[in-house]
């Protein structure tokens, strides 16, 4: 299932605190882990450039192997609680650090970093890799093992390669609609006014080679209220409801994802 959601930036505005804000991303992260989400959109919907960062922050770092974030991530506020998160256990997370456990095809995440004016990559196993790619400090690349100790050597090479979930990307934009507009695949927008899903029109956004954007709102403006009479102009989509019945007046964004996202992965998998 090839799958990426989009998320408005305003969607931590009614958590008050750092600590709850966390939790809330961490919630989101491990969401869209677990059910393999390619790519997490934060589309801009409000002004809160802060709750912005730290939204997109969280996401990055949980996302990142632990031995990069402190190459990757200087001491900030924003992640003052990102400790006591819970780890995403994605494949590159569960590497070894020991250089001897190290095997030729190997296949791990790196960061490019600077020594004495030459460039080197950081795997995370205490060892200083040279790279002659054209990255720069601090851009995290994928690499291949192509020899081990005595000397270590790499190649790089693209994530379609890897053959198996690798983690997620965060990509930012300016609005819904931009991202709407250049969006090359089918696309779900989720709201409790549209209809309600049937398996029928699941299948045909499952049964299909196109990737899939699945679509939410905001906390207090859902996508009726964002995209206007837009939202019946998408090419390629539907707006459905996945809480028939819902028993509460409200579904929070992130019940709504993992919810959204169990439903959809468990039609896939019929």
């Amino acid at each position: 299932m090839n799958i990426s959601v989009a998320i408005p930036d305003s969607c931590l505005k009614d958590e008050a605190t750092y600590l709850d804000k966390s939790r809330k991303v961490s919630l989101i992260a491990r969401s869209c882990a677990i059910f393999g989400v390619k790519t997490i959109y934060i589309y801009e919907d409000g002004t809160n450039q802060h709750d912005r960062f730290v939204l997109s922050t969280i996401l990055r770092y949980l996302e990142a192997p632990q031995y990069l974030r402190r190459t990757l991530f200087p001491k900030m506020d924003e992640l003052k609680y990102a400790g006591i998160l819970h780890p995403l256990q994605i494949p590159h997370h569960a590497l070894s650090s020991n250089p001897q456990e190290i095997k030729e095809g190997d296949i791990r995440e790196g960061a490019i970093i600077f020594h004495k004016g030459k460039k080197f990559v950081d795997i995370g196993i205490g060892h200083r890799i040279p790279y002659y790619g054209k990255e720069y400090d601090k851009k995290r690349v994928t690499v291949q093992i192509k020899s081990v100790l005595p000397s270590i050597s790499i190649k790089e090479i693209s994530e379609d390669a890897i053959g198996q979930y690798w983690g997620y990307k965060v990509k930012e934009r300016p609005s819904l609609i931009k991202l709407l507009e250049e969006w090359k695949g089918n696309t779900i927008l989720t709201s409790k006014k549209a209809k309600y899903a049937t398996r029928q029109k699941l299948a045909e956004f499952l049964k299909t080679e196109h990737p899939l954007l699945l679509v939410f709102g905001a906390p207090d403006r859902g996508l009726y209220d964002i995209l206007g009479k837009k939202i019946n102009q998408i090419p390629h989509s539907a707006t459905l409801n996945f809480f028939s019945d819902q028993s509460t007046a409200t579904v929070r964004m992130e019940e709504a994802l993992l919810g959204t996202l169990s439903i959809l992965n468990f039609e896939n998998s019929q």
